[in-house]
C-alpha cells in the first residue's frame, strides 16, 4: 500500500517504549514498590506510550510526564534538576509555570540515550519515593538495551 503522507524521523520504537514500561512495572510489582505510572516520550516532548499499574492514583501519569518532560527540557535527569536549583525555588516555579506544568524536578525523570551518548527520548515514573521511581526507570531503559541518562560526567 503507498502511503499518501511522509513519515516522521523516528528515534525511538512503540516496541522500545513498551519494553522499558513493561519492565519498569514488572521492577515496581517484583520489588514490592507502591503502583507506578510510566511514561515514554520522543526526543520532541510527545509521549510515544503510557500506563499505570493497577490501584496508581489517577495523578501519577500527569506526574510521570512531567518528569520525563524536565529531563528532556534540561538535558539530565529530572532529580538532577531539582538537586542543582535546589536553592532556586524561584527558579523552578517561573520554569513549571513557562513549561506550563508540564516540569516535575524531582527524581525519576531519565533521559534515554542512544550508543553515541544523544538523547532519543525520556522516561518518566511516578508512584514510589523518587530514589525508586528513577531506578524503575533506569530498569526499563537498560532492559530495552538502551542507556540510561542522569548527568553527564565531567
Amino acid at each position: 500500500m503507498t502511503r499518501n503522507v511522509y513519515l516522521t524521523y523516528r528515534t525511538l520504537s512503540l516496541k522500545q517504549a513498551r519494553t522499558i514500561i513493561d519492565s519498569a512495572l514488572a521492577h515496581a510489582e517484583e520489588h514490592e514498590l507502591n503502583p507506578l505510572a510510566v511514561t515514554v516520550m520522543d526526543i520532541s516532548g510527545c509521549p510515544i506510550s503510557s500506563d499505570r499499574a493497577d490501584g496508581c492514583a489517577a495523578l501519577r501519569s500527569a506526574v510521570s510526564h512531567g518528569k520525563a518532560k524536565a529531563a528532556l527540557g534540561y538535558g539530565v535527569s529530572s532529580g538532577t534538576v531539582g538537586e542543582r536549583n535546589h536553592d532556586r525555588p524561584a527558579f523552578l516555579s517561573a520554569v513549571a509555570s513557562a513549561a506550563e506544568g508540564e516540569f516535575i524536578p524531582v527524581a525519576g525523570g531519565v533521559l534515554i540515550l542512544d550508543e553515541r551518548d544523544q538523547v532519543i527520548g525520556a522516561v518518566g515514573v511516578s508512584g514510589d519515593s523518587s530514589a525508586n521511581d528513577e531506578r524503575a526507570a533506569i530498569v526499563g531503559i537498560e532492559t530495552a538495551k538502551l542507556r540510561a541518562g542522569i548527568a553527564p560526567e565531567n
